[in-house]
């Protein structure tokens, strides 16, 4: 359940709450809250910084409790680094080093004052929202869980309430955030789920709860033999091989008269072994995420209906397993997609840009949309070029990438623009087909995007690799959500 947000005009010192959140910089000065609270406690802030018991450091935070004159039960000072450094990515940093802290401590509810603090160019709704899904963001606990739960549960953060500085600005902010972290709940909640579980059946029904749940929403779910029928060879082909049946699942939110559609295309690969080419065992199990294309597209739609855009919308899903078996295809096989091309296989692990290539053939011929995106946890490659801050961005449409680039910026949900020249086209030559699946140990994520260019030619579109920002490394990690912000902003920003 996401947290309980609100705003608050009281004095912060008057607030009977859990926690009061206070932000101290490097060289011991104050926010305005906190050097109010200083001066009503009779100086006990400064006293425990003169002893060097707190520091201002970013990432740092000291918990005090009982300050005289003030009515929370304690008092978080979080650490927010250099004041001539303090910008949009420190206040992140910051707001999120809060939530993390309250996420390990005994508390119910919250109140911070850290969106008082003056961020250049960035006003208080965005200071606001960002504040807000920080909290969500740290809050949040997988709950699909199978391990044995203990009779007492822990006391767990469940509202935080922000000091209001705009109450009118205040409240859309909020309402855009509380729509943006139950969209991003819900990616993680079905990235996390494991794959007996979340198959494509799962994601179909999935969508199925939201198109219940959502006047203006409709569904329609292509099963195999749809497929058949329409001629997408590329997409069944890598499906052959599982015993779970794919599904090509389509969600539409009509908020927006007749106007053409945004389409958003989700990778919807819920496990995938590389097929006959076979991953290695070490680290397979995390590719249970590999469908976090489809969890991110599907969590911006859900974001976009609750905030009701003015806009009609598609979310399309390939949702298939890539598993070895008898009938698994093959390196050297030859497909033929829904758009008429050949494909030679020489990398069954290359199967996401498989089953893509026909849902965007499928979505740009079924609903013509003005803007086509999809969002792939596609290629190792960009992990290794970006690492697991930046998600890859490609596409040849200036102003798209522009909007897009700055959607991420705006919500911290950044990617970064890579080059879909034609020079790279020719890696993908093929001598047995029109075009070959993978373009070799060079530019992997380029050529893999080149590869979908050629199944949108005509049509503004972007491709979004988030391999290397969907889920956090490790055995414990967990799926974040990404790139729900980021589109979820994009579709914002078209209705403005």
């Amino acid at each position: 359940m996401a947290l309980d947000f609100s705003l608050t005009a009281a004095a912060p010192e008057t607030v009977d709450t859990d926690c009061l959140v206070l932000g101290l910089f490097q060289d011991g000065s104050l926010g305005t809250a906190a050097r109010q609270i200083d001066q009503i406690s009779g100086g006990a802030i400064g006293r425990v910084i003169a002893s060097g018991d707190a520091s201002g450091k970013l990432g740092s935070h000291t918990l005090l409790f009982a300050l005289p004159g003030v009515r929370a039960t304690r008092v978080l000072l979080v650490g927010l680094g250099e004041p001539a450094k303090f910008n949009a990515g420190t206040f992140h940093r910051a707001v999120h080093d809060s939530m993390r802290a309250l996420r390990n401590l005994p508390v119910d509810n919250a109140l911070s004052t850290l969106t008082e603090l003056e961020v250049a160019s960035h006003d208080f709704a965005w200071k606001l929202r960002c504040a807000a899904l920080a909290a969500d963001a740290q809050a949040y606990r997988y709950t699909a869980t199978f391990k044995p739960r203990s009779e007492a549960e822990p006391k767990r953060l469940a509202r935080i309430a922000f000091v209001a500085t705009d109450e009118a600005a205040g409240q859309e902010a909020l309402t855009q955030a509380r729509a943006i972290a139950n969209g991003v709940r819900f990616a993680r909640e079905l990235g996390n789920l494991p794959p007996n579980l979340c198959n494509p059946a799962h994601i179909a029904a999935q969508a199925r709860t939201i198109a219940d749940q959502h006047a203006g929403v409709s569904l329609e779910v292509l099963e195999r033999e749809d497929m058949a029928k329409l001629g997408m060879g590329s997409l069944l082909g890598v499906a052959q091989g599982s015993a779970n049946p794919p599904k090509l699942i389509a969600l539409r939110w009509q908020g927006g008269g007749s106007a053409k559609p945004f389409a958003l295309v989700g990778k919807g690969v819920t496990f995938d072994s590389g097929g006959l080419s076979l991953k290695p065992g070490a680290g397979m199990e995390e590719m249970k995420f590999d469908m976090c294309g489809a969890a991110g597209v599907l969590g911006a739609f859900l974001a976009a209906v609750e905030l009701k855009l003015p806009l009609n919308l598609v979310c399309v899903v390939p949702a298939v397993e890539n598993m070895p078996d008898g009938n698994s295809y093959r390196p050297s096989d030859v497909l033929t997609s829904l758009s008429g091309l050949t494909i030679e296989v020489l990398n069954t692990d290359a199967e996401g840009r498989l089953i893509l290539c026909d849902a965007l053939t499928w979505t740009a011929q079924t609903f013509d949309p003005q803007v086509i995106i999809d969002a792939a946890t596609l290629t190792g490659a960009c992990v290794v070029a970006l690492g697991k801050h930046a998600s890859g961005l490609m596409t040849q449409d200036e102003e798209l990438a522009e909007q897009l680039l700055a959607a991420g910026t705006r919500t911290h949900d950044r990617a970064w623009r890579l080059p879909l020249w034609d020079d790279y086209q020719s890696q993908l030559d093929s001598g047995f087909a029109d075009v070959a699946n993978i373009g070799g140990k060079y530019a992997g994520a380029i050529t893999a995007g080149c590869f979908l260019a050629r199944f949108t030619q005509g049509r503004r579109w972007a491709h979004l690799d988030i391999a290397g920002t969907a889920w956090e490394e490790g055995r414990k990690g967990l799926a974040t959500g990404r790139p729900v912000p980021l589109l979820t902003q994009f579709l914002i920003d078209r209705c403005a």
